[in-house]
């Protein structure tokens, strides 16, 4: 017999809120006309929020697969938003930054997400809002703290 899982449990209502706001920013992208796909403006926030950074490391810190990100790369790229440079820790590898030109369509997608928060937290104190990110930077710390912990695989192939 099956069991009924929670559709309120604390996994549910986050995997729920992650597409969710996704969603809603799809649709205040295409609203705002930004010349860029949500996954491309998530990349152009990545990079802003961490820096010149090699593709492999900002698709892991997205959670994309190396083509789907190398897809946005290329095309933001092509419109100049991003460059491609030698990583000089590493002359094999390539660092992705903004560009200038990028400047622009951040501040925008910054915006949007600005704009995004104000109407999610429209029904909440202010306190209550800062309660419920730092519970939620907290959380995000113990999960990672939890990644960097694990144990490697065990090869149970014999």
């Amino acid at each position: 017999m099956p069991t009924r899982h929670d559709s309120d449990s604390f996994g549910f209502i986050i995997g729920d809120l992650s597409r969710l706001i996704r969603a809603e920013m799809e649709r205040r992208i295409a609203a705002a006309g930004l010349s860029v796909t949500p996954g491309e403006g998530r990349t152009l926030l990545n990079i802003a929020r961490i820096g010149a950074v090699r593709q492999n490391v900002l698709a892991d810190r997205m959670g994309v697969e190396a083509m789907t990100l190398s897809g946005y790369v290329d095309r933001l790229e092509q419109r100049r938003l991003v460059s491609r440079t030698v990583d000089p820790a590493d002359r094999r590898a390539k660092l992705v930054s903004l560009t200038s030109e990028a400047e622009g369509v951040v501040e925008e997608l910054r915006a949007l997400g600005d704009s995004l928060r104000v109407d999610l937290s429209r029904t909440m104190r202010s306190e209550e809002w800062d309660a419920l990110m730092a519970s939620l930077r907290q959380i995000r710390e113990n999960l990672t703290g939890m990644k960097c912990k694990a144990p490697a695989a065990v090869d149970t192939s014999e």
